[in-house]
């Protein structure tokens, strides 16, 4: 989850010295050292989903394994932690340990300190995320990206007996919602959301561009391919002609991602494509209807699953103890109760070997998950657009741009000519 912030807390932070959120401390407790223990500063975000409760008792569990550190929790000031961590960065305070940072940028800068292939020995893809050769994030968990999340009254309702396998019966089953009166896809991105408005387009991206070439992102910034080439318009005339057909209402652009999944559960549309962890949310909390979940379908029929493997703590190459908080880091990435409640509060697939889930997980999550173990098994698990990290990664900034673009893709203000044209001459500003 992901995306935007203020920017006019850099001064003031560079003088108090303190972060927005920050949990306070025993008196005397800001030093570098409190009572014999190392103190590192952690940077963590809150969601509905993950309270500051929720955060507390992960900290808590991490530091009984790791007794020679203390923890002062930091809090971004909203869900962009990436754009908050680099605003830090610049004033001279980036934290010691970061939680969920997109670490373009930060690594090759040398901010970062990279983790051994001993230290990822636990971790089922150990090199996910690599830049230059070394992950500087732990690569703890796996989101599918998107899920097609539905109602299954109102597919009832239309007379939908089966969820689609191809794409021209995904288009076939919307026109049949609309022609009912019913709005087909739920996507929203206002305000500082425009990131929720991807899903559509990164789901067309896997089936018509990275399944044919799976390092596609890799190319471009070799300057073998372009936005502009024909795949990847043909991946953008598909929104364009779902919005053009009424199947997205481009009113809902102006909702928050919160009223977007509010909107769903109050069934002002039938499907909402959305990551993974919309599962436990759904199961936690279940609307007055069933939720049901396909994965985003092909032309053909084969099946693709768009895959954001990583986000995990980041450690600061500058950290008062690097040793010490790259052990913390994975104290709190491993520790099976905190996957365990990583997964029930934001339906995290924890990516680490030998893990399994609570066997009580609901019906929306085991649904999810078991569209991820299918596309392990028959190797369909490709990259997310916008999600991607490492070597193989969208600029920094650039996936921002790029929910802006589909913001005017869906408006009618682009053709899937013009957003690619726009993208391709903002990958050129970002590389410059």
């Amino acid at each position: 989850m992901r995306r935007t912030l203020i920017f006019g807390l850099a001064a003031v932070l560079a003088a108090a010295g303190c972060g927005v959120g920050e949990t306070p401390q025993p008196e005397g407790g800001a030093s570098a050292s409190a009572g014999g223990k190392v103190e590192l500063s952690f940077l963590v975000f809150e969601t509905p989903n993950l309270d500051a409760a929720f955060w507390d008792a992960a900290i808590a569990r991490a530091s009984a394994k790791v007794p020679e550190v203390t923890i002062k929790k930091l809090v971004t000031p909203n869900i962009d932690r990436t754009a908050y961590a680099k605003q830090l960065d610049a004033a001279g305070n980036l934290p010691d340990i970061l939680q969920s940072v997109n670490p373009a940028g930060f690594a090759q800068a040398g901010k970062l300190a990279p983790f051994t292939d001993a230290e990822l020995a636990n971790f089922i893809a150990p090199k996910a995320g690599a830049i230059g050769g070394k992950v500087y994030q732990l690569p703890y968990n796996t989101q599918v990206i998107p899920v097609v999340y539905y109602n299954k009254d109102m597919f009832a309702k239309a007379g939908i007996t089966a969820t689609p396998t191809t794409y021209q019966e995904l288009l076939d089953i919307s026109k049949k919602l609309k022609d009912g009166g019913t709005t087909p896809f739920i996507v929203g991105g206002g305000g500082a959301d425009t990131w929720a408005d991807m899903y559509p387009l990164t789901g067309t991206v896997a089936t018509d561009v990275y399944k044919k070439t799976p390092d596609w992102l890799l190319q471009r910034a070799q300057g073998k391919v372009k936005f502009t080439d024909p795949d990847f318009v043909a991946a953008a005339k598909k929104i364009e002609d779902l919005a053009k057909n009424e199947y997205i209402d481009p009113a809902g652009l102006s909702r928050s991602y919160a009223d977007t999944e509010q909107a769903f559960r109050d069934g002002k549309g039938a499907m909402y494509p959305m990551g993974s962890w919309f599962a436990t949310s759904a199961d936690a909390n279940k609307p007055s209807f069933e939720v049901g979940a396909f994965p985003w379908p092909t032309d053909d029929g084969s099946p693709v699953t768009p895959t954001f493997t990583g986000g995990g703590t980041l450690v600061s190459a500058t950290a008062k103890n690097v040793e010490l908080a790259k052990k913390w880091a994975l104290a709190f990435d491993e520790d099976k109760e905190n996957n365990d409640a990583f997964v029930k509060a934001d339906g995290s697939i924890p990516a680490i070997k030998g893990y399994t889930p609570p066997a009580d997980m609901g019906p929306v999550y085991n649904a999810t998950v078991a569209i991820y173990q299918k596309g392990m098994q028959d190797g369909s698990i490709f990259d997310a657009f916008s999600q991607e990290a490492g070597d193989g990664a969208l600029p920094p900034g650039l996936a921002d741009k790029a929910a802006l673009g589909v913001q005017d893709l869906i408006t009618g203000k682009k053709n899937a000519q013009q957003f690619a044209e726009f993208l391709d001459d903002e990958y050129a500003k970002a590389t410059q």
